[in-house]
């Protein structure tokens, strides 16, 4: 069994869900039970099926998020997938912002 995955009050946790279709990615404040920020594929500003070009997207949009709300460091949780295709290419990209994890 998977050990569960906390965030602490200045390392949210980043949880991202995939479907056969989309995408999904949102940043949790396991402290307060707040979700700070979250986007999909079916976001507006991306609305598009899933594919790694979406996750980069989608991992370059959460970072910027991010660091509006002064948020340089975090957990990745990746859930029950494992860490490859898209799951891989949105925590390059979130990195590649400089965030930390």
């Amino acid at each position: 069994m998977k050990k569960k995955l906390k965030g602490s009050l200045n390392k949210p946790r980043l949880y991202i869900f995939k479907s056969n279709k989309h995408i999904y990615a949102q940043v949790i404040d396991d402290y307060n039970d707040q979700i700070l920020t979250s986007i999909s594929s079916l976001s507006k500003t991306i609305n598009k099926l899933a594919n790694c070009e979406v996750a980069k997207k989608i991992g370059k949009n959460i970072a910027q998020q991010l660091k509006q709300k002064n948020i340089n460091r975090i957990i990745f949780d990746r859930g029950n997938n494992i860490y490859h295709g898209q799951i891989k290419a949105l925590a390059e990209a979130t990195r590649q912002e400089g965030i930390e994890f």
